[in-house]
Parts: structure tokens; C-alpha cells; sequence
């Protein structure tokens, strides 16, 4: 990793309103000459990336036939470095104390809820539930409050995941949503084991920024924007960022997405291991419709297109707040990660009809209600693997060294071999007869397109290991 000077840090300066503006003025004429498009697409095409004024111009495409290119590309730019996989995690509302005043969250501290944090054993009931329904992977989500849920709280439920032992497997990477915080307090999420730190940016607009967070120490602009910097100088060496949509115009938050992206890359030497797209939903005191700048089903569809082109390397979160069917859709255009069996309050996998927890309010209201099983089902009828993998995490291919593998597109070597090994996995521990036979078939399918032929027979060997009993088999 590049050594970085926090002191060098400005978000003012790397997220510049003048250059957003100055891009998004000059794109439109640019994407009326074909050739420009043209050119941009082929540099697309090379799996190089794009810069976040060629981005600007495809966002600003209208033509018909020229997105339909632009979403087939971007499809084919996705499976080129990361297959056919799709990766499976679910998140884990810790605690609903927040001090923050977002207008946008079901969490705003204005709102009168009866708040609720997870004593040590609700955690390790609501984590029973997830591992019964074969989650591996799960995001860690908590609301800003330094008395009510201190960083101190966070790494004990981080400790307490950790150690849970279940008969098919244990929870294998715990990925962090924690308000942005200190270099020291990073260091001690480093030191706890996380997989990658979390943080949405909201809006990158600053007047809009200011605008929506009317209060708390969230509406530091700077301190919030900065935060994956001090993260990644303490040595978490994964990030993810995200916007989101509809609190401004999607274009501008787009190119906002990719110069953090840009920056990230430039001062530290990696850019964001995911990026994020949540569009905004009804929640506690919040009415989507109120907000002037929701995003349409296929404009969004193009923002994530076009992030795929710009960013090739970044894994795509695709949450439940997108409805079933839209959701394909979406996933088709670039997205390689998905959450499933979503509860979005405290409690909500195992507590929600406890005495204590009948009044718990969900920070948004999810859209899709699928359980894992039927999202996997649904993913193999769309010619996806559906992925548990957690591996590049264990053997250390993080930071740097995963971005080396994703951008030259020989991480999907890894890739396809782990998303069948943990397939199988989920077919054993926790499928019925009906995902059995499909997903049985694909992974017979998926063998057989395996084009080393020593890869192709380790692979084989260890599915057949996991058939006899043995779980966490990786490459």
C-alpha cells in the first residue's frame, strides 16, 4: 500500500463540485459524436476502466441501441473478471442508538422509538438463525451513539460472532457499517478481524450533504468523507463506498462514486474493494415519494452499467431494498454481490416477535422478501452460481494483492472453483431435493467448462471431500 499523509487529505479537493459539474456540462454534447462513444466503449472493453469524465458521457447516452451495448458489456466485463458467481451475505442490525439526525433513516434520533441494542446472547441467537439459513458472511450494521454502542461493543460482537461454532460451518467474514471514526478506532476493527470496512457516503452533493443530515457528528462533511482514508492508513487494507441514490441527481452522484474511487487509488494504492447503489426507501418518518430526485428503474440500471465499465474491479452490492424480477435485471448489468433473507431492525432474524422487540422499527423497508433458498434457486434458473465464498478473506488476497488478481481477471480462476465449493456446501447443509437437482446440474456444467485440467480435477476432488462431510475446503 502507497504511504499516505493523512495531513494531505481534503474531500473538498478530491471530491470536486467545480469538476462534477464541469464533466457533466461537456458530456452531453460529447455523447451525440458517436465516435466519442465509440472510442469510450472500446477503451471500456479493454478492461482497463474508464476515467469519471469518460463516465459522465456515457451516463448522458440515450440512444436505444447503444445502451443495450452498454449493458452487454457491462455484463461481459463482470463475468470476464469474476465469472458467473454471485455472492451471497446478509446483514446484522446490532443496535438502533443513534445521535445522528438523517432525514433519509428510520434511525434519526427525533424519531421516538424504543431503541434496542443486542446483549451478547440476542447476537448469538440472531447469528443461529442466519448460519441455519447458510449465511457465511454477514455486515455488521449499528447507528451512530458513542455511549449506547461504543467501539468497544462493536468489537465484542465482532469476538462473539467470531467464536460461535455451529455443526455446518462458522460464520467466516464479518464485514463493518460503523459511523466514520478515529485512525485508533480502525485500527482496532483491523486487529478484530474484519473483512471489509463499510461506509456510504449518503450524498456526495455537500449542499445536499448538509441539507439532510441536520445534526449529529454525521454532518461533518469532511470527517464523513475522509473516513475510508484514516481506515485505510490504520491498515484496514478493504473498503466499500456507496451512495445513496435519490437524495440528489444520480448523475452527480455517480461521478462523485468514481472520484472517490479515483482517489482511493491514487493516494493509497487501491481503490474500493465494493461499491454500493441503494436507492431510497420508505423507513420511520421518512416517505420516498417526498424526495425530488428518485431515480427511475432504467437510469439506475445505467448507473450500474456504467460503474461496471469505470470500475471493473470492484465488487457490486446489490441490496433487498430492489424488488424481485428488477432485481435480475439490475444483477445482469454488473452487480456481483447480493443480500438475501434481509432483516433490517435489531432483532429481526430471531427476536421479532419477542416480548421487547414487537415495536422494533427497520432502518428502510426491504422490497424483497425471498429467504435465501428461493434467491438461490432463482439465481441458478438465471444461469448464476450462487457464491458463499469468504476465501481471497482467509488466505490473505486482500488489499493490493486481490486488486493485482481482479484487474488482470485471474481472480475468477478463484473464483468459479469456490463459488461451486461452497454451492455444494449449501446444497448438503441446508437445500431441499429441489435446489439438489439444480443445483447439481450446474455445477456438473460448471466442472466441465473448467479449461485446466489440473484445476478442473482438484476441484472435483474437493467437492466430492465436501459430499463426505468435510466444510471450509478453499482455494
Amino acid at each position: 500500500m502507497v504511504a499516505y499523509d493523512l495531513k494531505s487529505m481534503d474531500a473538498n479537493a478530491f471530491i470536486s463540485h467545480e469538476e462534477i459539474l464541469d464533466s457533466l456540462d461537456k458530456a452531453g454534447a460529447h455523447a451525440l459524436d458517436p465516435a466519442t462513444v465509440r472510442a469510450i466503449l472500446e477503451k471500456a472493453a479493454s478492461y482497463g476502466g474508464l476515467t469519471h469524465r469518460e463516465a459522465a458521457v456515457l451516463l448522458e447516452v440515450k440512444s436505444p441501441d447503444i445502451l443495450a451495448e452498454i449493458f452487454a458489456l457491462a455484463r461481459r466485463i463482470k463475468e470476464r473478471i469474476y465469472g458467473r458467481r454471485i455472492v451471497m451475505f446478509a446483514p446484522l442490525y446490532l443496535s438502533d442508538h443513534c445521535v445522528n439526525r438523517c432525514s433519509y433513516c428510520g434511525y434519526n434520533c427525533d424519531n421516538k422509538l424504543t431503541r434496542r441494542k443486542l446483549s451478547q446472547e440476542e447476537l448469538a441467537e440472531e447469528v443461529r438463525v442466519l448460519e441455519s439459513l447458510g449465511h457465511k458472511r454477514l455486515a455488521l450494521e449499528v447507528g451512530e451513539d458513542p455511549v449506547n454502542c461504543p467501539i468497544e461493543y462493536v468489537l465484542e460482537c465482532i469476538k462473539t460472532i467470531y467464536t460461535l461454532k455451529f455443526e455446518n460451518g462458522d460464520i467466516r467474514r464479518v464485514n463493518v457499517n460503523i459511523a466514520a471514526t478515529t485512525v485508533a478506532d480502525y485500527r482496532k476493527l483491523k486487529d478484530a478481524g474484519i473483512g471489509t470496512y463499510i461506509l456510504f457516503q449518503e450524498t456526495y452533493h455537500k449542499p445536499t450533504y448538509l441539507a439532510v443530515h441536520k445534526g449529529g457528528p454525521k454532518r461533518n462533511y469532511e470527517w464523513h468523507t475522509e473516513a475510508h482514508d484514516r481506515a485505510m492508513t490504520a491498515g484496514i487494507e478493504d473498503v466499500g463506498v456507496g451512495a445513496l441514490f435519490g437524495l440528489y441527481d444520480w448523475k452527480y452522484e455517480t461521478l462523485g462514486m468514481l472520484m472517490h474511487a479515483e482517489h482511493l487509488e491514487a493516494a493509497l494504492g487501491v481503490g474500493p474493494h465494493t461499491l454500493s447503489v441503494p436507492r431510497i426507501r420508505a423507513a420511520e418518518g421518512v416517505e420516498a415519494k417526498d424526495y425530488p430526485y428518485l431515480v427511475a428503474d432504467e437510469d439506475f440500471k445505467k448507473v450500474v452499467a456504467v460503474l461496471r465499465l469505470a470500475v471493473p474491479y470492484a465488487g457490486m452490492i446489490l441490496s433487498t431494498r430492489e424488488p424481485m424480477g428488477f432485481r435480475e435485471e439490475v444483477i445482469a448489468v454488473g452487480i456481483s454481490q447480493v443480500s438475501a433473507g434481509s432483516c433490517t431492525g435489531v432483532g429481526g432474524y430471531a427476536h421479532s416477535h419477542k416480548l421487547g422487540f414487537e415495536d422494533v422499527v427497520p432502518q428502510f423497508q426491504p422490497e424483497d422478501h425471498r429467504s435465501p433458498i428461493e434467491i438461490l434457486k432463482d439465481l441458478l434458473k438465471g444461469g448464476y452460481i450462487p457464491s458463499y465464498c469468504t476465501a481471497c478473506y482467509r488466505e490473505g488476497r486482500t488489499g493490493d494483492r486481490f486488486m493485482r488478481l481482479a484487474k488482470s481477471g485471474q481472480i475468477a480462476n478463484v473464483c468459479q472453483p469456490n463459488a461451486l465449493l461452497t454451492l455444494q456446501e449449501y446444497i448438503e447443509d441446508y437445500g431441499d431435493l429441489e435446489l439438489r437437482v439444480m443445483g447439481e446440474q450446474v455445477i456438473a456444467k460448471e466442472l466441465a467448462s473448467i479449461t485446466n485440467p489440473k484445476a478442473r480435477e482438484v476441484t472435483e476432488r474437493y467437492i466430492q471431500r465436501v459430499k463426505s462431510g468435510e466444510r471450509d475446503l478453499r482455494f
